[in-house]
Formats: C-alpha cells, structure tokens, sequence
C-alpha cells in the first residue's frame, strides 16, 4: 500500500532543511512530490556549527532545531495547500553532531516525540545507532532510495552525492549495490569561505575558477589514511581541515580544496567492481562549476547533474529519509553489508507515535 510521506533533511553543510513530499510503498514504487528548502537563520546555523564543532550533546539546541523543522513541514503543507491529516508519516533525520562509527557511536540531534506532538503525525528518527550498535557505518543510508530512483536507468551507474561530506552509490546489473563516503565534499569550502570572507559557500565556484590548483598540497591532503581504506567507509563532517592550504591565495586555496574533493572521488573509483557509465551528482556541490569541471575531468567520463534524468537533486536526501521511515516502520532494511559494512542487512530508526493522530485536536 502506498503512504504519503514527508522526509526532513538538514545536512553537514549546515545550510537549511530539506522538506519533501513522497508516496512511496518503501520499496520500488516512488512518487516525488513538491519539497522545499529553507535556510537556517544566521545566529541557528553558528549555534549548530559551533555544537557540531564540540561534538556536544545539547537539549537546548536540539529543541530549537526540532521546532523549526516543524515550522519548515507547516510552510511545505501551506505551499501545496495540503491537509496534515493526509500524512502518514514523517521521516526526520535530525542533525548530525558527531559520526564515529569505529567507536560505534553517532549522534543526530533532533526529538522525534516534539516533533510528533507539534505536528500531530507519527515521526520516525535516530536512523543511523542501530547500523552502528550491530558494527555498521552507520552511513551512507540514502543508498537503498538511489537504488529505487534508478531502476530504470542503464547500469552500472554511479550516484555522487556533494553534500558536507561526498558518498557514492553504485548501482550494477542483477541489483548490485555498493556504497561508502569518498571524501569531503562542500564543508572544507564552505568553511573556507566563511573564514576569509564570511559567506556560506563560494557560489556557482567563482572563487575557484579565479586560481589555479596547488598540486603540491593537493597531494598533501591526499596523503590522509582514509584513502587507502578499502569500503564501506565512512566520514565525520570534521575529518579533515584546511591547514595545507591557509598559505595559498584565496582563489587558489579555493580551486585546490574543489580539486580534492573530484580527486577523491576519481581515487575511490579503483573499489568500484566496474567503471560507472554515467555520474549523476546531487547535492549543493553540483552548482559548483569548479568542482564539477574538475570531475569531468578526473573522471574521465560522462559527469551530470541527476536533473538531466528528471530527478531533484536539492531533495533527494529530505526524499530517502521519507522513504526509510516507511521501511522502518515495515521492519524492512535501511542498510546492507555492502552499503555501511553491517554483518547482516539491518533496520533501524525509532517511531514515534503521535497521540494527536487518533484525537481531533488541532494541529499545525
């Protein structure tokens, strides 16, 4: 049976939440629907990146961010003129303030019991502890919602998603799926930005289309252990920072941080089990004229954004969380051993019920 869903993002980059419309049945039937993006406010998005930076726990912070998510799903309802009571369920992913899976820890802030109450819908949340408790990753889990995305699209195909943090999905012939994090993908630049000239990212790579690559320390922030692992694998927003480069120029600094993240994924491509035909890239890096530039030409192939196959690469990830809520619900799988190195395919998150849900009270 389909359900309509909502799925709630606010990713490593610190920039807003993700909201998106979804019917979906949590396997490989997918309907998109309208989804929206709505910035943090500036003093919000410092709180968040100052916690993320402690890689503290904060009840104050994690109210704040729940509320707004709850004001973010009420602008998406008002938007398409829909009715709460015609939602099932909501995904809500939270906000990651730290990711250590090799100490089988993360945490994604965000209170799912509020958010159930503030919107009188069950809500699903805190998808990645149960990968990591049973020896997971814990990441990359928008795999499975690729996988669904693509079923009718040629193979072997990859799926870069340019986020905080860059994660790749494969898909090969006969459903063969393999995942894990290549490296940084938009944080160091949009750190960087925001040191020297106090933006949140270097918009459409201006900046770094202005310099020239710094091979030297190119290969320095390439000299990090993580890119001899071999997958699954995965990243902590704060993996790497942006020492190597604070000597160069702006604009070099800028073009030499766009070339480490297409490197990294260029290295990552010797795990693959076969070169993709085609890269669709999704997430904010995609609007990056520099780093997508660099991977064309690192990567030797076709390089395009997911919208030249109709998908909305800005929802996408608010989508795949909509999408595992149902699947948790179902008891069905959000990760597999070949996507976050899980012994076994696992489930996860945790369901809130909404007490409004079954009253007729008002809701948001």
């Amino acid at each position: 049976m389909l359900k309509n869903v909502i799925g709630l993002m606010s990713g490593t980059s610190i920039d807003g939440i993700d909201a998106a419309f979804l019917k979906t049945d949590g396997l490989f039937h997918v309907e998109t629907g309208e989804a929206i993006t709505v910035p943090y406010a500036v003093d919000l998005r410092k709180t968040l990146s100052e916690l993320v930076s402690s890689g503290k726990q904060s009840k104050t912070v994690e109210e704040q961010i729940t509320v707004k998510h709850a004001e973010v799903i009420s602008q998406l309802l008002k938007k398409t003129n829909t009715a709460v009571v015609e939602i099932d369920l909501i995904g809500f992913h939270g906000h990651t303030i730290y990711h250590k899976p090799a100490q089988r820890k993360t945490l994604q802030i965000g209170d799912g019991e509020l958010l159930a109450k503030l919107t009188g819908v069950d809500v699903v949340c805190d998808f990645r502890s149960n990968d990591v408790k049973n020896g997971g990753q814990g990441a990359p889990l928008v795999p499975l919602y690729h996988q669904a995305l693509a079923v009718r699209l040629e193979k072997p195909l990859a799926i870069l998603n340019l986020g905080g943090v860059a994660n790749i999905t494969w898909l090969g012939h006969k459903d063969e799926l393999l995942a894990f994090d290549t490296g940084p993908g938009n944080a160091l630049l949009d750190d960087y930005m925001d040191m020297h000239l106090g933006e949140k990212q270097d918009t459409g790579g201006k900046l770094a289309l202005s310099g020239n690559v710094d091979q030297s320390i190119l290969a320095t922030l390439l000299e990090h252990p993580y890119f001899s692992q071999n997958s699954p694998k995965s990243l902590d927003r704060n993996e790497f920072d942006l020492t190597p480069v604070l000597k160069l120029s702006l604009a070099d600094g800028a073009a030499t941080l766009c070339a480490f993240t297409a490197e990294a994924v260029a290295k990552s491509v010797v795990l693959l089990p076969e070169p993709p035909k085609l890269w669709l890239v999704t997430g904010g890096g995609r609007y990056n004229l520099a780093v997508m530039r660099e991977l064309t030409s690192r990567l030797g192939t076709e390089v395009k954004p997911v919208e030249d196959v109709g998908w909305d690469g800005d929802a996408i990830e608010a989508q795949a969380f909509g999408y595992l809520a149902l699947r948790s619900v179902k008891g069905l799988p959000l990760s597999l051993p070949s996507t976050t190195g899980v012994p076994s395919p696992t489930s996860g998150g945790v369901l809130h019920r909404s007490v409004h849900k079954y009253h007729d009270v008002h809701r948001i």
